[in-house]
């Protein structure tokens, strides 16, 4: 029986228990990432992290979230009042339900009814996905505007174009997967890679997910948004207490989506990774055993998140931009196009596919490389250059001078004789008056 006849043979109490556990795996992960990320970010900086909080500081993220609903709440003014209260819920609730599509496991027994560790079986899951990582986006673009303030204002603008941009880029990803696979469903993915794992097969696919995915997900080095060093808070500035926990909580909750959604499309989903899937007779990848191998590649995926915000600085905005439009859009483009080629024309030649793909794969990481690597052109032209001090920007002159604050005696000499002034003046005005009476 297939996965779909499966699902659909659910009774009633299942289903709800699906639904239940696929509802806090984003609030538990999000606990579990906070303390983590904390503890290793403060060892790859040689400091201990929390260790005040419970054993070894792992309940700080418990005492964080019975803080956050008790703080004050602060509203502006200014801000639209129904659109501030429902932009975190927005925000939120895609990033909760979009694990609803994934396999997270083959089929097993749960009280002796016979399922499989999914919720949702759909033909288009993996659209799904997408249309969920989009929604969210809506919360923090809604969030900034309804805030009445300037800086949320410019951190949910940045959110938007981020989203176009590095949308586009995860949305072409994932085309090789579905020429590979022939399907959108998530679980057929997952079942076509039993020959062979996309991650190596479809390189160039692979990395431009991981980088799109940390760019849609708004984390360190792409926290445009975000960004305290010249938008204070970014999109959140005017949020507090339990409104900014949602955020928080849509953040990590986002990267566990995309996290469990690269390892549905390149890692195998819950296949148990080489040599362990060895041993036995495949008996590692039945049971309940895949769910572990599931959640520890998720876990690898997300140490790397924890990994790039201790290492890398945040980029300029031009050049987050300049990454996006300029080599992971036209890299995918190529790519696609090189895939499309190869399936065409596999058939007529005696190399096989798996060859194919790696040769081609190489080239379009060296086109990546060069993209990268190679300096802008320089304008030598004088009359394409834009002047210093034009193009509207408010930039002093460079022959400015700025005047010399006069010396100390020369401040001294003129308040003295400021002051004989007013004396004499004075003397003066008492003298006629005395004459005049």
């Amino acid at each position: 029986m297939d996965r779909a006849a499966l699902l659909a043979d659910d009774p009633v109490w299942l289903i709800l228990i699906k639904a239940v556990v696929i509802l806090l795996i984003g609030p538990i992960m999000t606990v579990v990432l906070i303390v983590a990320e904390r503890k290793i970010i403060g060892r790859m900086q040689q400091r201990p992290g929390p260790n005040r909080v419970g054993p070894f500081g792992l309940l700080q993220s418990v005492a964080d979230a019975i803080k956050l609903p008790f703080k004050e709440q602060i509203i502006p003014a200014t801000a639209d009042r129904k659109i501030y209260f429902l932009a975190p819920v927005i925000a939120t609730i895609p990033a909760l339900i979009a694990l609803s599509v994934m396999p997270i496991g083959p089929e097993v027994s749960i009280f002796g009814e016979r399922t499989v560790l999914q919720l949702v079986e759909l033909p288009v899951g993996a659209l799904v996905v997408l249309a969920c990582s989009s929604v969210g986006v809506y919360g923090i673009v809604l969030a900034g505007w309804s805030s009445g303030s300037p800086y949320p204002l410019l951190g949910g603008l940045r959110s938007a174009a981020q989203v176009i941009s590095y949308e586009i880029a995860l949305g072409l990803s994932i085309v090789a997967v579905v020429l590979y696979t022939g399907s959108l469903s998530t679980s057929a993915i997952v079942e076509a890679q039993h020959s062979g794992w996309y991650f190596y097969l479809l390189i160039p696919s692979f990395l431009i997910f991981l980088v799109s995915m940390v760019g849609e997900t708004n984390r360190a080095p792409f926290d445009l948004p975000e960004a305290e060093s010249e938008l204070v808070g970014g999109f959140h500035t005017e949020y507090s207490s339990m409104k900014f926990a949602l955020f928080f909580l849509a953040e990590y909750a986002n990267m566990v989506v995309l996290t469990a959604f690269a390892t549905t499309l390149f890692l195998g989903g819950y296949m148990a990774p080489w040599p362990i899937s060895l041993i036995g007779d495949n008996y590692l990848n039945t049971g309940w055993w895949p769910v572990l191998w599931f959640f520890g590649k998720m876990f690898v995926l997300l140490f790397g998140f924890i990994w790039l915000r201790a290492t890398l600085p945040r980029f300029r905005y031009d050049q987050f931009m300049k990454l996006g439009w300029k080599v992971l859009v036209p890299a995918n483009l190529v790519w696609i196009v090189a895939v499309v080629a190869v399936r065409a024309f596999r058939n007529e030649q005696d190399i096989s596919t798996g060859q194919w793909v790696f040769w081609i794969g190489a080239g379009v990481l060296v086109l990546i490389l060069l993209a990268l690597l190679l300096p802008d052109r320089k304008v030598e032209d004088d009359e394409e250059r834009v002047p210093i001090t034009g193009g509207g920007y408010p930039v002093p002159p460079l022959d400015l001078e700025i005047p010399q604050p006069p010396k100390r005696k020369a401040v001294r000499g003129r308040e003295r004789r400021r002051q004989r002034a007013t004396v004499a003046a004075v003397a003066q005005e008492k003298e006629s008056t005395n004459g005049d009476v």
